[in-house]
């Protein structure tokens, strides 16, 4: 469906855009995960057409997207400021990309209004947009996006001014929508639990180039080098592999471990422990905190082993 074939983007000395190539298929949710400054958003730019690649090709239903202009391109974007307009009511922000197509007023309205009811705002549509809460507006910019039926929807941090509680709630009812019709996304994050709630396969960039291509669930269990390791969560990594929580063993057959720090956090205990020479930090809950009672202080030590046949490796290490 949308193909990126060895795109470059370069700005001075800055190359956003390193050889990428990737495809987004039909009804797919992809993410573009990384850090600020990899260049999400750029890529999220040439692909609506709001900025133009020094080379390489990019491709929507095997037609060469150069020099078509964003508006002919037909897909919708969705941005962290919503971008409503302030002087129309809600169903007439909704209502103003088929404005533009020149749907007729009649036909608008009815869709417009069952976007609305789709996602919970049958009651909103004369609400003026200022009186909206973030959840709210967030659900108008989508209805709006959704109502021109996109060929493509682009999303760029859509849910990064909202608060913690409030943006869980989105991401699954977003991807329901997106889901029930169909819709094709390619949506950008910085949040790695955003990206692999939301997405059906995550593209990780770093330093305008794609370290991983894969599902949530590949990522987590065959990370391709260190910095992905690094970058999704895991804590203890070394050049060869990782050592994922469920390695480490306890009892008392196992060799002795140092608590060297302990952390108490909202579903168990972080710490950071040495065996041998060796530092490791790893996640207990609150049952496996409270099976070792007592010993659970800084500068006792515990039966902690490590399962060899549980650690990840890196691809270029198996073996």
């Amino acid at each position: 469906m949308l193909e990126l074939k060895q795109v470059c983007k370069r700005f001075g000395a800055r190359l956003v855009a390193d050889q990428l190539s990737l495809r987004l298929d039909a009804g797919e949710i992809l993410a573009l995960l990384g850090p600020s400054g990899c260049g999400k958003s750029t890529l999220l730019k040439m692909i609506a057409g709001l900025e133009n690649p020094d080379s390489g090709q990019l491709l929507f239903a095997e037609r060469d997207l150069a020099g078509c202009p964003p508006e002919a391109r037909h897909f919708a974007l969705m941005f962290q400021e919503y971008a409503l307009f302030p002087h129309l009511n809600v169903l007439d922000n909704v209502m103003f990309g088929l404005v533009e197509r020149q749907v007729k007023a009649t036909e608008r309205q009815q869709r417009a209004r069952e976007a609305l009811d789709a996602l919970g705002l049958a009651d909103y549509a004369a609400r003026a947009v200022g009186s909206l809460s973030g959840g709210e507006a967030q659900r108008v910019a989508l209805a709006r996006a959704l109502v021109t039926q996109p060929r493509l929807l682009l999303l760029d941090e859509p849910f990064s001014s909202l608060d913690a509680h409030l943006r869980q709630g989105l991401q699954q009812e977003f991807r329901q929508h997106l889901k029930q019709q169909g819709i094709s996304a390619l949506w950008v994050t910085h949040d790695r639990q955003e990206a692999f709630v939301m997405a059906d396969r995550v593209a990780l960039l770093h330093q305008g180039r794609i370290e991983q291509l894969s599902t949530p669930a590949q990522l987590l269990a065959a990370p391709a080098n260190p910095w992905v390791a690094r970058f999704i969560g895991f804590d203890n990594v070394s050049q060869l592999g990782v050592v994922p929580d469920a390695a480490f063993q306890f009892g008392p057959e196992q060799p002795l471990a140092r608590i060297e720090a302990m952390m108490l956090q909202a579903e168990g205990v972080r710490l950071s422990v040495k065996i041998a020479d060796q530092c490791y930090t790893l996640h207990l809950s609150t049952r496996e905190a409270r099976q070792l009672g007592d010993q659970l202080v800084p500068g006792a030590c515990i039966g902690l082993g490590i399962d060899a046949h549980a650690l990840i490796h890196f691809p270029d290490q198996e073996g």
